[in-house]
């Protein structure tokens, strides 16, 4: 999602939507705070977080083997552990759209999302169940339609989900892991489970396929499932859940060519008629692209040459979805060409996936029809189509915003719109606002229940209304119970009653959770990257959008009518505009930056150049001046900051061929390259600067291994002790897995990884111990240790935040051998 700027960025909105806004709820003409920023370049940016995420795991190589995650993760497992228990923190509602929270130029609230919680991948339904699957959060549970949620995957090696399915004979609960979204964070998967008891316990079927994403799990009324899977498609009989999978269609070559991005069945043939569409990552990779059919049941497959207003040539990511009586097929098509075009949505009169196809909507006409969002060139991320199945002619159709159809296609209206801002019957006053509700940007996942109502998940988790509602008039929000928030990172300070704790988010912006509150609130929107919080108060912290754009608060992101936060930025992508004569022009996307922990006023950042701030938060950044001061330029792009007593330390990375990184530091007085002899050829992550002896320090690093990566040398963890001229590698028996984060507490070294937390005792480094039970399979991705240092914090891309320790009158347990 990209930011709001109400009062710098006007853009000239559709006004269909706009029109039917106004029909059901009246209108308010926008104040002098109107004007947002379109997110017409919203696909730059995902494909920008891709890049980082894929990068600080995959280099110096371009691509991951996925069996190295789970060699990680069974390493760990092998491992002794320290006893503790960790505690979910962010075990209560977010609210995005808290009106004490609205800050004119980086706020979100009131766009209409209420309450969120997460990417949703995929749904599926049964009676009054509701199962939804996070992108790394597991699979949830509602037994009430969506009002409460329970996790019921937690038990399983992996919690990226692709798919969810039901199987209408028997009732079982069919999962698919591995998200099939194609963002850098998304994660894969081990295999196909199922579930007998509505999710109490599971059994894999077939064997496990490590690195698996699913797109789509289907039944064909005959005996059968299907997954579609980067794999290409899968068969199994239902007679029998231990024998392999059956490959029926895996046409490619190479790195994911046989990707099988939608799989269905077409109603009333009786399982002999499927159609699958492959489309490796949304680009055309070979002539294996498009449409294959099979008219025996899955035995054989032919690739279909289409005609009418669609070709082979302009198939990229496509999703399917017949009407019930199997007449009409519809498709919504990404064009291989550009990852940021929509080559259409269309339909085939005849249900053949050969066609002809009549093209029913396109960027333009989606645009005219009030598309808020960019009309599909997110594509290769966020889209599907599904058709009622009550009325086949009622389609819904989610790109970045959701779409409908009651005339087949014909026509088409946007019912939840990317967000309300821009619209006439939206106002920068509350009492003044008259839009309905809507939902959160970037869709993923539609299905409709036997009780008629429709259900969608999306980048911020779980909405629905009624299948018969066919006007812009309802939303019900089922976010409350769904704790499945991607945090990038997390910090704290003290404020009165407790501490403060904030934290920064996939596509759900800054969050803050103040003492005894029952929900979080969201003081800035957008992609929530990096943040400090000053220990000693935590209304004083500092909030980054996407590209080193930062801004802070001192007054804990609240507003009053007026600004609550100041933009300050070296970054030339700051979409506030105002930039500094001399601005960053190459900055990762969640770009690092860093306070000295013993001066809360001297920051210190990182893209091309490396900026120094000692004015803090009185600091300013804008054209006529500028109190960021580059002091150093890497000649690359900035990796991981850290700062303490005026030494700092950055990692690099020269992508291409070859890769390369390495590290910079200004130790002894002048900026300098340090030889590296022994340190391996990978991303930098993070920093751990010892305060009082800041010649002691120590690295870490993501990828994996030679062992996996060619080239990837030996070790994640590192520490020296004269100022980086000498390294001693204290990787030890910590498995090989990207290792994001690296905190001292309790006389422990703590490190965080893809799949878990680990710590070394000091006086015996290199010797690593499994880190407390009952933390969720989640990626960890920052370790932060509370002021008074009662208490760890971690925050997870896809579970939220959780601690370790004596936190908010929790137990807490002595951490010692088991």
């Amino acid at each position: 999602m990209r930011i709001l700027s109400r009062r710098r960025l006007a853009v000239v909105l559709g006004v269909t939507l706009a029109a039917a806004m106004l029909g059901a709820t009246g209108a308010h003409a926008e104040d002098d705070e109107g004007g947002i920023h379109h997110p017409e370049d919203a696909t730059g940016d995902k494909v920008m977080a891709a890049d980082q995420f894929q990068t600080m795991r995959a280099a110096p190589g371009d691509t991951v083997n996925e069996a190295a995650l789970f060699a990680g993760q069974a390493a760990g497992q092998k491992l002794p552990s320290l006893r503790g228990v960790w505690n979910e923190l962010t075990d209560m509602p977010y609210q995005s759209d808290s009106p004490d929270y609205r800050d004119p130029n980086w706020s979100n609230s009131g766009a209409g999302s209420g309450f969120v919680g997460g990417r949703i991948s995929a749904l599926a339904t049964d009676g009054a169940y509701v199962y939804a699957g996070a992108a790394d959060g597991g699979v949830w549970r509602s037994r009430d339609h969506g009002d409460n949620w329970t996790p019921i995957f937690d038990k399983q090696s992996v919690l990226a989900i692709g798919a969810v399915a039901v199987n209408p004979v028997d009732h079982s609960v069919w999962v698919g892991t591995g998200e099939a979204n194609n963002s850098g964070d998304t994660y894969g998967g081990d295999g196909i489970y199922r579930s007998a008891d509505y999710g109490r316990t599971w059994d894999r079927v077939g064997a496990s396929y490590f690195g698996l994403r699913t797109s789509r799990i289907v039944f064909d009324g005959a005996g059968h499932v299907y997954a579609g899977t980067s794999f290409g498609l899968l068969r199994h009989d239902l007679s029998g859940y231990a024998t392999p999978w059956t490959t029926v269609l895996a046409p490619g070559t190479g790195d994911r060519p046989s990707f099988t991005t939608d799989v269905r069945v077409r109603p009333g043939t009786s399982g002999k008629t499927v159609v699958a569409t492959i489309a490796a990552r949304g680009l055309r990779t070979g002539p294996q692209n498009g449409f294959w059919q099979s008219t025996d049941s899955g035995a054989t497959f032919v690739q279909q040459t289409t005609t009418g207003d669609l070709t082979n040539a302009g198939i990229g990511r496509t999703t399917f979805s017949w009407d019930a009586t199997g007449v009409s097929l519809y498709a919504v098509v990404q064009n291989p060409a550009s990852t940021g075009t929509l080559t259409g949505v269309f339909r085939s009169v005849s249900g053949d996936p050969a066609g002809p196809w009549t093209k029913v909507a396109d960027t333009a006409s989606l645009t005219a029809a009030g598309a808020q969002g960019c009309g599909g060139c997110q594509g290769w991320y966020d889209q599907y189509i599904g058709v009622d199945p009550a009325d086949p002619a009622h389609l819904y159709m989610g790109l970045e915003d959701i779409y409908e159809s009651s005339d087949r296609g014909a026509t088409w209206q946007v019912i939840g719109p990317y967000w309300n801002f821009g619209l006439p019957c939206w106002n920068a006053d509350p009492t003044l606002n008259t839009c309905p509700p809507t939902t959160h940007a970037d869709q993923h996942a539609v299905t409709v229940a036997p009780d008629g109502t429709a259900y969608f998940g999306n980048d911020g988790g779980v909405y629905s209304r009624p299948a018969s509602l066919r006007r812009v008039v309802k939303w019900d929000n089922h976010n409350k119970t769904l704790h499945a928030l991607q945090y990038y990172s997390v910090g704290v300070g003290k404020v009165a009653g407790g501490d403060a704790v904030w934290g920064g988010l996939q596509d759900n912006g800054n969050s803050l959770l103040l003492p005894g509150a029952a929900q979080q609130v969201s003081p800035s929107g957008g992609d929530g990257g990096q943040v400090i919080v000053d220990p000693h108060d935590g209304n004083r912290a500092v909030n980054e959008y996407v590209n080193l754009t930062t801004y802070y608060t001192t007054t804990g992101g609240k507003s009053t009518g007026g600004e609550a936060f100041t933009t300050m930025s070296p970054s030339c992508g700051n979409p506030m505009g105002d930039l500094p004569a001399l601005c960053d022009p190459n900055t990762l996307f969640i770009a690092p930056f860093a306070a000295d922990p013993g001066n809360i006023e001297h920051w210190v950042a990182g893209g091309r150049y490396i900026w120094d701030n000692t004015k803090g938060f009185t600091g300013t950044c804008g054209a006529a001046a500028c109190d960021w001061t580059m002091v150093h330029d890497t000649g690359a792009q900035t990796t991981a900051v850290a700062t303490a007593g005026g030494v700092t330390y950055a990692g690099w990375q020269l992508k291409g061929t070859p890769y390369k990184s390495g590290i910079d530091t200004n130790a002894g007085g002048i900026w300098h390259r340090l030889a590296t002899p022994n340190l391996p050829n990978r991303y930098v992550t993070s920093f751990l600067i010892d305060p009082a002896h800041p010649a002691n320090v120590t690295v870490t690093y993501g990828g994996y291994t030679d062992a996996f990566t060619a080239g990837g040398g030996k070790g994640h963890v590192f520490t020296s002790t004269d100022s980086g001229a000498t390294w001693i590698d204290v990787t030890g028996n910590l498995p090989d897995l990207p290792t994001i984060s690296v905190v001292h507490w309790q006389g422990k070294l703590i490190a965080a990884t893809d799949a878990g937390v680990y710590a070394s005792l000091d006086g015996a480094p290199g010797s690593w111990y499994q880190l407390g039970i009952l933390l969720p399979n989640a990626a960890s991705m920052q370790l932060t240790v509370a002021p008074d240092g009662d208490y760890l914090l971690l925050a997870t891309h896809g579970r939220g935040i959780w601690t370790l320790g004596r936190h908010h009158g929790r137990n807490h347990d002595d951490l010692s051998d088991d």
